[in-house]
């Protein structure tokens, strides 16, 4: 890439279990699986799933917690969970998220109309959880 114009690399989840975090992902919110296998043989400290070309969102362990703690100033702030991610959707992927997740029984607020992004206002957004308890946006613009 040759653009160098900042960008979201990456997010991350603290998840009691990886690979059960990363199949929910995969199967329920339709992103791609990355390096579970290699998580799950212990050749990688926790497996990631692919949100777009540029972006990722890691799947951490909740035993890695204590390793944060090396940080200068963060000593017990691991573990926190953000406020939300929120993901931006063509309306056709947002109406099949919307309905993957009724089908998995996951609970989903109603829909808001013309809420506040970084593209301006969505046209149609809702809340959802994920089996850890991270909370999601999904909206789409067009």
């Amino acid at each position: 890439m040759t653009d160098h114009t900042p960008r979201l690399d990456h997010v991350v989840l603290w998840v009691r279990d990886p690979l059960a975090a990363a199949g929910f992902y995969e199967k329920t919110v339709g992103l791609e699986p990355l390096r579970v296998t290699e998580f799950a043989a212990g050749e990688a400290p926790f497996p990631s799933v692919r949100l777009n070309d540029e972006t990722i969102f890691d799947l951490a362990p909740l035993d890695l917690v204590p390793r944060m703690n090396m940080l200068p100033g963060a000593a017990g702030s691991a573990g926190h969970p953000v406020n939300h991610v929120c993901l931006s959707l063509p309306a056709d992927a947002f109406d099949a998220l919307r309905s993957r997740l009724e089908e998995g029984d996951v609970p989903v607020s109603g829909i808001s109309e013309d809420s506040y992004g970084a593209r301006g206002a969505a046209r149609r957004s809702f809340y959802f959880r994920d089996p850890d308890g991270n909370v999601f946006e999904a909206r789409h613009y067009d």
